[in-house]
């Protein structure tokens, strides 16, 4: 028989004691004597970038524990490779080095108890806030710092034109900006991830990248060549991610960048990641409810397509000057915010990104290669709620009997938020809808967040 009386407390045993302390002081330590190990080479960027990993353990939050563990296993190769380096360069000069060694073995020992202490229950009991969320928002953090240290590592002077745009102003701080874009990407993360955020927050990040993208594009015509990409304009037209190869026979960069967006994300490059779509979004939600497009705005979004793959072999065939090529993607460009402005706004439905963009048919046709998908359960009432909620024309009663969407759906989530049944779900090969949303929030956030970051123009 169990007693029913009040249980006996135990005092934390001394050793976990010990070792919550640990867990408290080992990660920011570590981090300030790799922040201060980042100086002695002239590198206040990266020294900076460890400081706001410092800052980071300072926080409760789960996630920060599964991203300063492999940080500070990291920390304990840098330290090791130091000092195998120094060792052998007193060797060489005949000088001591055996205390030199003792230090540089003890930092590294010093770093891996950190992470170990950091994976243990010590951590977990440290970083208690958020811990159903630790794994997705730790994977963002770490797939943006990842790519954006990649990019600084290899594009960067002398290996050539910085590729993050801080760097191009202060040396080394391309280090600093991919730390802080890795901190907002996990923010942006936990905002996408909760349903009733979901919404309000990609529209919201979604026009920040917009805005990043144009004040670019304005600082470098007002004359300043580093805000852009190559130091050359380009139009920020859509079309022209297809059309401008076609023309020039050459500059496939945006293309390949366009089409690993659609292998990771499906249709969602035009809900999340086009510069464009981000204001034709907000036209549209000037009206409350949005209103179905006619029946001939799919066949000539078709015609569009069509025209945006003929027209510029067309005028390559003609020898058409680049000039008279750059007005005529001018006034397509310019034929689109019209469209913004007489349809979406008017019809409350995404009219440029749905009848108009051929880029965004593109990707759609595109996306039914990838495995990408949204489905109608059985759950499904009926209430219309979701169709309401639909800006791309991509959801009416009779897709919701036949359970799946328009092709012009991009898989921007709105409607999930808006659903009361749990009905519409997200699908990626064999995985549940729960988990499908997840790794599809994972990777939008982390694409936006690095693609915040470059220098695009």
């Amino acid at each position: 028989m169990h007693s029913s009386g009040p249980q006996p407390c135990f005092p934390p045993r001394p050793g976990a004691r010990v070792l919550d302390a640990a867990a408290y002081a080992l990660p920011p330590a570590c981090a300030v004597l790799l922040a201060a190990h980042a100086l002695r080479p002239g590198n206040p960027g990266l020294a900076l970038s460890c400081l706001v990993l410092g800052l980071l353990a300072l926080t409760r939050q789960a996630f920060a524990r599964l991203v300063l563990a492999p940080g500070l296993a990291a920390g304990a190769l840098i330290w090791a490779g130091s000092g195998l380096e120094l060792v052998r360069m007193r060797l060489a000069l005949g000088e001591p080095h055996v205390r030199l060694a003792a230090i540089m073995a003890a930092l590294a020992v010093l770093n891996l108890a950190g992470a170990l202490v950091l994976i243990a229950a010590p951590g977990k009991r440290r970083f208690d806030k958020r811990p159903e969320l630790a794994a997705p928002l730790a994977a963002v953090f770490l797939i943006t710092l990842g790519a954006l240290y990649t990019l600084q590592y290899f594009l960067r002077p002398p290996h050539g034109p910085a590729l993050l745009l801080a760097e191009r102003f202060a040396p080394t701080s391309g280090w600093l900006e991919a730390t802080l874009i890795a901190c907002y990407a996990a923010f942006a993360a936990a905002r996408l991830l909760r349903l009733k955020t979901q919404a309000a927050t990609r529209s919201l990040i979604w026009r920040l990248f917009s805005l990043v993208f144009f004040l670019q594009l304005a600082l470098g015509l007002l004359g300043l060549p580093a805000m852009l990409m190559t130091g050359a304009l380009h139009l920020p037209v859509p079309a022209l991610i297809v059309a401008g190869p076609l023309y020039r026979g050459h500059g496939l960069f945006m293309l390949w960048l366009f089409s690993a967006s659609v292998v990771l994300l499906g249709p969602g490059w035009c809900s999340h990641l086009c510069y464009i779509g981000a204001w034709d979004d907000l036209a549209a939600k000037s009206k409350k409810l949005p209103s179905p497009l006619p029946r001939w705005a799919v066949s000539a979004r078709a015609a569009i397509l069509g025209l945006t793959l003929a027209a510029p072999l067309f005028l390559r065939f003609l020898d058409v000057s680049l000039e008279a090529a750059l007005w005529t993607a001018a006034a397509f460009g310019l034929t689109g915010l019209g469209v913004m402005a007489l349809a979406s706004a008017r019809l409350g439905t995404m009219a440029h990104c749905t009848a108009f963009c051929p880029i965004g048919l593109l990707g759609n046709l595109l996306a039914k290669l990838t495995p990408w998908r949204l489905r109608v359960s059985l759950e499904c009432t009926r209430c219309t709620a979701c169709i309401s909620r639909c800006r791309y024309n991509a959801l009416t009663l009779e897709r919701l009997e036949s359970g799946k969407p328009a092709l012009s759906c991009t898989l921007c989530g709105d409607c999930l938020s808006a659903c009361k049944h749990d009905a519409l779900h997200y699908r990626f090969l064999n995985l549940s809808p729960a988990r499908s949303r997840t790794l599809f929030v994972v990777l939008a956030a982390s694409l936006h967040a690095i693609f915040l970051a470059v220098a695009r123009i």
